[in-house]
């Protein structure tokens, strides 16, 4: 444990924190190396939030080492073989079954940490996994809307990581809330050049 702005934190909360930056500094640019720095950044707040007892984002973590290993797979290789898989645009339809993917799970999840489990906040930890594992899906497949996903689900992860007393990860998520709004307006760049 180190002293930080008057507060006990763990060095893994405080590496995390610096590979969780580096990866969403580094999706903005989208550059290739933001999927191994992910992996770092996921694998120890698995233990990180797994010692929290806020189990459902201990196991989102592992999920996301799936998704940044198709995700990494998918900007190589892109639509065609080879090729950079471009900023696109969510579907209507595909957003409808995303928001019904993030119900669903939310209340799944949620009835099954609280009956199942000692979580401390088994809904709103529910929550926040089911939108996290749609954005980074949609990161994964370049859609834009990621941005906005990942900003929702940055600000009730603000508040759950002030409740647990997780304050560097409470910053770490404020940060990655600027961050959003940067990456939304580098894509959205991005995608109008190519509509060009």
């Amino acid at each position: 444990m180190i002293q930080l702005f008057g507060e006990q934190i763990s060095v893994l909360e405080l590496v995390g924190t610096i590979f969780g930056i580096a990866g969403v500094w580094l999706t903005i640019r989208e550059n290739i190396f933001c999927f191994p720095v992910g992996l770092v950044n996921v694998a120890l707040y698995a233990c990180l939030f797994f010692q929290s007892r806020l189990y459902a984002d201990a196991m989102l973590q592992l999920v996301y080492i799936f998704l940044l290993i198709y995700g990494w797979y998918e900007w190589t290789h892109g639509k065609k073989k080879n090729s950079r898989l471009p900023v696109t645009k969510t579907a209507g339809k595909t957003s409808v079954f995303l928001f019904i993917i993030v119900l669903l799970s939310t209340i799944t999840v949620g009835v099954l940490m609280k009956q199942q489990t000692n979580s401390s906040l088994p809904y709103i930890d529910s929550l926040t996994t089911s939108i996290s594992l749609v954005a980074q899906w949609m990161v994964a497949r370049k859609k834009i809307e990621n941005w906005i996903v990942w900003i929702v689900a940055d600000i009730i992860y603000v508040g759950m990581y002030v409740n647990k007393h997780l304050y560097l990860t409470s910053l770490l998520y404020f940060i990655f809330i600027i961050l959003a709004v940067i990456g939304w307006q580098q894509w959205k760049k991005e995608l109008i050049k190519k509509e060009l």
